[in-house]
């Protein structure tokens, strides 16, 4: 946590050098999983979620966004609505730290040196670094194997408002769709786990990230002009 909390001031330094509008604020919500165990619904948070996120607004329709979320992800079998799920009994505790960078694209102009409320649904995409812990399941209870990292496709719709002349308010979904399948034991990856597997090995989880961002707006005016 502290070497990301110092990446994330050294990139707010550096970017202030500019002469664009910059965000930095936070993210408060909840997670909630989808994958071999459990419900599952797309957005169903059951676990609080924390996290720091920055912009730079490069021009009223995109920005470059950098965020650090982390969460615990937790499911069970009995929640869910399947029969056999429901019969099975599984259910498990995980833990995400990741870090995102990618590009936010504002369906309408969001100039942020206009007068006037503005409003403009968003969708945000990019690259996200995770860690989380290996998982396995023995005799029906869920046990730690060790530390891992992977990376994920996160897919965030939002709308955003200004609620003062310096402060941004937004309400936001993301989905990750994951580059493992293991978040939550079906699939470990240790060779003598492998037995262990269960559920559709041809499928990687998902995690999502659902909430409220507020941010603070800072720096020179940019110039649009070339845009």
């Amino acid at each position: 946590m502290n070497k990301t909390f110092g990446l994330f001031i050294c990139l707010l330094l550096t970017t202030t050098l500019y002469s664009q509008i910059h965000e930095v604020g936070v993210f408060l919500g909840g997670s909630n999983y989808i994958g071999d165990i459990g419900p599952t619904t797309y957005i169903a948070p059951n676990e609080p979620a924390f996290g720091i996120l920055y912009k730079w607004n490069k021009s009223p329709r995109h920005s470059y966004r950098f965020s650090y979320t982390q969460s615990k992800i937790t499911s069970n079998d009995l929640d869910s609505r399947e029969p056999s799920r429901n019969q099975r009994d599984y259910h498990f505790e995980n833990s995400i730290k990741e870090v995102s960078l990618g590009l936010e694209f504002n369906f309408f102009d969001f100039n942020l040196h206009q007068l006037g409320r503005k409003i403009t649904p968003y969708v945000y995409s990019g690259i996200s670094f995770f860690r989380y812990d290996e998982l396995y399941v023995e005799l029906g209870q869920t046990k730690k194997d060790e530390g891992n990292n992977s990376f994920a496709i996160p897919m965030i719709l939002g709308i955003k408002s200004n609620i003062t002349p310096s402060l941004i308010l937004a309400l936001e979904a993301g989905a990750r769709y994951t580059l493992t399948d293991n978040l939550e034991g079906s699939n470990p990856k240790r060779e003598g786990l492998k037995p262990l597997q269960f559920g559709n090995i041809n499928n990687n989880d998902w995690y999502v990230f659902s909430g409220l961002t507020l941010t603070y707006t800072f720096g020179e005016k940019p110039c649009y002009c070339a845009e």
